[in-house]
């Protein structure tokens, strides 16, 4: 995926995310043919390292973005809780993270949608488009994080233009509602594009063409 360089910024998570006590996500057969691949999986024998490294490669590159995703929410959610913006960051510099964090997202969604989801979706039915419940689950919490990101910079833009005093206790709300979805979808992409999911549907030469 390419996208601009300061969306490629990688960084440690050193907060945790606002709902400690979720688990990492954990996808669910749905169907015959999700049952089917796991069997299959079951039955194919253990990668080498650099096979390994090679069918990872997609979740690696994935994982990179999203931990800028998680940094960034973690800068906003930490100064929620403390009650108070990091130590010499000015309100403007504050509102530009968020405003920035929702940009970047949303560009890297749309990116996943138009080049790289239609790809996976013709063998991979966890990319599958649809309109409403007809969609896979990771194009459903595109939505729902979209709905949650247009209340958050709805809220930043208000008080970057002077229309609304800004409130750490208000931006709390702006992102808590979708939290939970957000920090599952970051966990749960990655471990579906994850060396194990992918072997099931793609052979090594076809994952070097990959476009990511």
């Amino acid at each position: 995926m390419s996208t601009s360089p300061d969306t490629a910024t990688t960084a440690t998570t050193t907060s945790a995310p606002p709902c400690p006590e979720q688990e990492k996500s954990k996808t669910t057969p749905t169907s015959d043919d999700d049952k089917s691949g796991e069997d299959k999986a079951a039955s194919l024998p253990p990668l080498s390292a650099a096979e390994f490294r090679q069918y990872n490669a997609m979740a690696d590159h994935m994982d990179m973005f999203h931990n800028h995703f998680r940094s960034t929410w973690n800068l906003l959610w930490s100064a929620c809780e403390s009650g108070k913006r990091p130590a010499g960051m000015s309100l403007r510099a504050f509102i530009n993270q968020g405003l920035q964090f929702v940009h970047h997202l949303e560009m890297h969604h749309g990116i996943e949608e138009a080049h790289i989801f239609p790809v996976l979706a013709r063998r991979m039915p966890e990319f599958k488009a649809g309109k409403g419940n007809g969609a896979a689950e990771l194009l459903r919490q595109h939505r729902q994080i979209h709905k949650g990101m247009d209340g958050l910079e709805e809220y930043l833009k208000d008080v970057q233009a002077g229309r609304e005093e800004f409130n750490l206790a208000r931006l709390r709300e702006r992102m808590e509602s979708w939290s939970d979805v957000l920090w599952t979808h970051l966990d749960q992409e990655v471990k579906t594009l994850g060396a194990e999911n992918m072997r099931k549907y793609w052979t090594l030469e076809e994952m070097k063409r990959m476009p990511m």
